[in-house]
């Protein structure tokens, strides 16, 4: 059977796909790694990158002995899977990302880092607080601080950067059109810049994938993936 491998964003879960996995047990092998310092996993001491995520993916691909892997990444994950294809797009078959953020600069970084302090979530936003340390025990207050410097880092050296006409692989970018996190002019420029990519806009969608309605998404993976 073929391998599909779904990865989380930064602060999400495997758990997240949970609505989608029967259907694409179907037609896939579903793997759903947690990228270091999310739920179970330990965080690492020197912090985390999306270099590092990416050679994660890389070992867990090796350590599953996967060849001609179908990928989808939801937001970070998405970021990771297409840094993973520059260094190694033999293991890979295509790759979807959803809710990708391609702009990266020191004022977004700065933006986006400055609202992952955990005191203020948990005082202004409880339930968000407690979905965290369900999803990541009480290392979720390390988690967001570990976040915010990822985020920092690639502000300041974008690793997709001036590389993403590299990937010949077929990918397609998704984005929702409700989508507070991700333009879709960013979405836009990265799949002109793909040689073999396509663009999808989900409707009425927000960033959050449990906000994204499972038939919309699945009907988009049948229809790239060319399942039935």
């Amino acid at each position: 059977m073929l391998d599909l491998i779904l990865l989380h964003g930064a602060l999400g879960h495997s758990e997240v796909f949970e609505p989608f996995q029967e259907e694409l047990s179907t037609y896939f092998t579903v793997h759903t790694p947690l990228f270091s310092g999310h739920g179970s996993k330990v965080l690492p001491e020197n912090g985390i990158t999306v270099e590092r995520y990416a050679q994660e993916l890389h070992g867990f691909i090796l350590a599953e002995n996967l060849k001609d892997v179908y990928i989808l990444g939801h937001s970070m994950g998405g970021y990771v899977a297409l840094c993973y294809a520059m260094q190694h797009a033999e293991n890979i078959n295509s790759i979807m990302t959803l809710g990708t953020k391609f702009e990266w600069t020191e004022e977004q970084a700065a933006k986006e880092s400055s609202m992952l302090n955990p005191e203020i979530i948990a005082t202004k936003v409880p339930k968000y607080a407690e979905l965290l340390e369900k999803q990541h025990g009480p290392e979720w207050k390390l988690l967001l601080p570990a976040v915010a410097e990822m985020m920092i880092a690639l502000g300041k050296n974008p690793p997709l950067k001036g590389n993403i006409s590299t990937i010949n692989i077929p990918v397609q970018i998704m984005v929702g059109d409700k989508d507070s996190m991700v333009t879709l002019e960013e979405s836009m420029e990265i799949y002109r810049s793909l040689p073999t990519a396509s663009l999808a806009v989900l409707p009425d969608t927000k960033h959050p994938i449990d906000k994204v309605r499972p038939a919309l998404l699945l009907n988009l993976m049948k229809d790239f993936w060319k399942l039935s």
